[in-house]
């Protein structure tokens, strides 16, 4: 057993570096100091709202939603997460406390690096630093596009973008038209910022009209380009 979480611990370190790229060999040495990694079954909180980060989580293999908890239990999820991706770093390095909430949707590892270590390395890697400004970026500009979709798109459009955006995510099956994560509806409408209800309704009409072939949460893109037209017309 011990073996095999050295094993495990490794093969999460090199995931650590390929996101967290122009690492030295020091940053390194001390990142597998203070790194420990962790395995979370599906449905296990990373962190939650209002919590202070004291850890970088990266999320080594799995699946995670990021979501703001909502009125009367419904959330709205704001990003989703695929493996080696970074998580929460927003409030980390803005030394605020968790504004969001993040949980797997699957079964997941995650590897935390020791917050005052990660603050080290930053402050003598200028190369590291400005990765970290472009994951920053890349992130606003995802954040304003999406605040755009849900104040001026009708819920075909919603939806719609929200299936390209987790075809875009989390990429296809062998088939190519299946999509590699499975929603519950619930999830599926939090993520479109609509009512379950409307989701149900829309995805089904969606199956009907052959855009789609929905098999429980397994869904089909079979109309690719009618999606992306539904997406663009809002």
């Amino acid at each position: 057993m011990k073996s095999k979480r050295q094993i495990d611990f490794e093969k999460s370190l090199e995931v650590v570096y390929t996101i967290l790229k122009h690492l030295t060999p020091k940053d390194k040495e001390m990142i597998e100091e203070y790194a420990t990694c962790l395995f979370l079954p599906k449905g296990k909180m990373v962190f939650r709202e209002g919590e202070t980060p004291s850890h970088l989580v990266c999320l080594i293999s799995g699946q995670v939603k990021v979501f703001k908890e909502g009125i009367a239990g419904r959330d709205w999820i704001a990003r989703m997460v695929n493996s080696a991706e970074l998580l929460g770093y927003r409030a980390l390095f803005g030394e605020e406390s968790y504004n969001v909430s993040a949980q797997t949707i699957q079964d997941s590892v995650v590897c935390r690096i020791d917050k005052e270590a990660i603050f080290t390395v930053l402050k003598r890697n200028h190369n590291l630093v400005f990765d970290i400004m472009k994951m920053l970026a890349k992130e606003l500009g995802f954040v304003h596009a999406k605040t755009i979709t849900l104040t001026q798109k009708h819920i075909r459009g919603r939806l719609a973008e929200a299936l390209l955006f987790l075809e875009q995510t989390y990429g296809l099956e062998d088939d190519q038209q299946t999509l590699k994560v499975k929603l519950s509806r619930e999830d599926l409408a939090n993520l479109s910022n609509m009512t379950t209800a409307n989701a149900i309704r829309t995805l089904s009409a969606f199956s009907v009209e052959n855009l789609v072939e929905l098999d429980g949460r397994t869904i089909k893109l079979l109309d690719r380009k009618l999606l992306e037209q539904i997406s663009q017309i809002g």
